[in-house]
């Protein structure tokens, strides 16, 4: 779902795929602030049902914005937490459709929790393609590039296909949280929305794949994993 609402003073909120914001008018200008779940949704596997959540939190203006950034992944079965990826990132403009970003950040996969530094890149290339790139260093000096890129494609003005993919590549690696070098994961997703209110509310359904590689995957299925997974 999304559910908008704008004015001075008021906040705004998502659920589902889409964008949220409220405004506030100060003395120093424009101050914009709201929240954002982007992905809110169930997944049915083979294996195991999994309840996935993509949201964020942002304030600041033109020039500068504080976003906290999540990404949960809860195992139904096990009833336990897949993963949790939780970032606090400050953005800059660099052009009018691209920003800089940095900040900190903590995993907490399987085995022991890593806090990391974060550089990246976030806006819109050519055609609308949202892109996310991020460098990241953990504290224990394992260093990876994350990427992710999404397109929201109109097949009417209310139903849209957002098909997504994204990489995780790491230049060296981490064993006790199960990371290897080079290639680690593939995820590929489509959902297909229809837009309710104003673009506000809008439920999907959909289907993900995830593929781990190399070092990664060998190390999954030492712990008795799955190489793959396929859910909708």
């Amino acid at each position: 779902m999304r559910i908008f609402v704008q004015g001075a003073a008021v906040a705004a909120l998502v659920l589902g795929a889409g964008t949220a914001r409220a405004q506030d008018i100060s003395d120093a200008g424009l101050v914009y602030y709201g929240f954002t779940a982007d992905r809110l949704e169930y997944r049915f596997g083979d294996d195991e049902d999994v309840i996935a959540v993509e949201a964020d939190a942002f304030v600041g203006t033109d020039e500068f914005k504080a976003r906290l950034e999540s990404e949960v992944e809860y195992g139904v079965d096990e009833e336990a937490f897949e993963r949790q990826r939780h970032q606090l990132v400050g953005q800059i403009p660099i052009s009018p459709f691209f920003d800089v970003k940095a900040g900190i950040g903590i995993n907490a996969p399987d085995g022991p929790d890593r806090w990391y530094g974060i550089v990246g890149l976030h806006g819109l290339a050519p055609q609308w393609f949202e892109l996310d790139a991020d460098f990241l260093v953990s504290e224990t000096g394992d260093t990876s590039i994350e990427f992710e890129a999404e397109y929201e494609g109109l097949i009417t003005n209310r139903i849209i296909l957002v098909p997504s993919v994204e990489f995780d590549f790491g230049f060296t690696d981490d064993e006790e949280i199960g990371a290897g070098r080079w290639l680690r994961s593939v995820e590929l997703g489509a959902r297909l929305s229809y837009d309710l209110i104003d673009r506000a509310v809008a439920p999907y359904v959909g289907v993900h794949y995830e593929r781990l590689f190399g070092e990664t995957a060998d190390l999954a299925k030492a712990e008795g994993g799955d190489r793959d997974a396929l859910s909708a």
